[in-house]
């Protein structure tokens, strides 16, 4: 794959298709390349940086503890490369720690678990030697997310950049995990052929990323452009709708894929806050506030 997100999806009934889509971050435009000796200690998990202070309260904790995630298995394809043993190193339990993210986006995305979420039997995690950051297929229970270990190893220079590249793994696994957990839209085609379909699967995922602090406050925000863009556009715009509208639009949101058929923005936006509201003028509004903060 060739960016950091690709979705190749193997369950044709949930619409995604069976081809990577090939999008690229603003932030990969940051990268460096390069091959570095220093393997990091793990970063102390206190920190702004590696935003871990954004955990589930108790009492969600609990709730969420008892949700079943299925089997999670973990496949280190490149062993050997610096890359690998800069993710083990900091990230030494797997399935731990993709179980505690996997809980942080479903209470993200869910009010409980008494919703209705789409049952995963096995997540398999795997490092590969490729280009590209991550990608999430599979379907019908069974699902895997691949990260790239050559992303990780681009991100270091020396031993300072150990809470940097473990900040981006756990906002590139924030937004793969949504695509295993988050709702589709209905009757509007599939992720391939519909620009609303994608926009809204992409934004999604960048929005639990950043609503769990996967990205620097205010980092990459986007100006201009559209909601339709997804990613940060989008994703950034779904955060402030949560902020200023309604705490509770995300996950309203994520539910109108399940209720809005056809499912359009314009019909979950009123889904979500009320029929008051049209998401071209949310979308002109939160132009303008973005433009007063600048």
């Amino acid at each position: 794959f060739q960016a950091e997100d690709g979705i190749r999806d193997t369950d044709r009934s949930r619409g995604l298709g069976d081809e990577y889509k090939r999008q690229v971050y603003g932030l990969c435009l940051c990268l460096f390349m390069g091959i570095f000796s220093c393997i990091p200690e793990a970063p102390e998990h206190k920190t702004e940086k590696d935003a871990s202070a954004i955990v589930l309260d108790e009492d969600s904790d609990i709730i969420w503890r008892n949700f079943s995630l299925g089997r999670i298995s973990f496949d280190d394809k490149a062993p050997h490369s610096k890359g690998s043993r800069i993710f083990r190193r900091l990230i030494p339990d797997t399935e731990v720690y993709i179980r505690q993210l996997s809980r942080i986006v479903l209470h993200t995305l869910y009010e409980s678990p008494e919703e209705y979420i789409i049952p995963v039997h096995h997540l398999r995690f795997m490092l590969e030697d490729t280009d590209g950051v991550a990608c999430k297929w599979g379907g019908n229970g069974e699902v895997a997310i691949s990260c790239s270990t050559r992303h990780i190893e681009s991100l270091f220079k020396d031993d300072d950049d150990a809470a940097k590249v473990y900040f981006e793994i756990r906002g590139v696994l924030l937004h793969e995990l949504t695509h295993v957990y988050q709702q589709e839209p209905q009757g509007i085609g599939s992720y391939g052929t519909n620009r609303e379909f994608r926009a809204f699967i992409e934004g999604m995922a960048d929005a639990v990323r950043i609503a769990n602090g996967g990205f620097h406050r205010g980092a990459y925000r986007p100006t201009g452009g559209s909601y339709m863009d997804g990613y940060l556009h989008a994703g950034y715009f779904f955060v402030w709708l949560r902020d200023y509208k309604d705490p509770e639009f995300l996950r309203k949101f994520n539910r109108s894929a399940l209720e809005v058929v056809p499912w359009s923005f314009d019909g979950a936006v009123k889904y979500a806050l009320g029929s008051e509201y049209h998401i071209d003028e949310l979308w002109r509004e939160y132009q303008r506030v973005m433009e007063e903060e600048k």
